[in-house]
């Protein structure tokens, strides 16, 4: 059973690892934006800087992050942080 219980902070750090850049923090949601290197594909995606981040906003973040699997999304985030 993969883990879904993630700080808005882990993920933040994790997906500065794999090139996402911190823009700018608007109240207590982290902006990142992230440019892809072949394709120049542009993604904005926005993390609320909350203790525990619930199911459905995780779901709205892997999205944002162009995951097609949120199950493998959520499984690369725990090997990761």
């Amino acid at each position: 059973m993969v883990t879904r219980d993630f700080s808005g902070r882990d993920i933040v750090k994790v997906l500065q690892k794999f090139g996402y850049n911190h823009d700018r923090t608007s109240g207590d949601h982290a902006i990142l934006k992230y440019t892809h290197p072949v394709s120049g594909e542009k993604r904005t995606v926005t993390v609320p800087l909350h203790d525990r981040i619930r199911v459905g906003t995780l779901q709205s973040i892997a999205d944002q992050c162009g995951a097609n699997d949120f199950h493998e999304w959520c499984e690369w985030i725990d090997e990761h942080r």
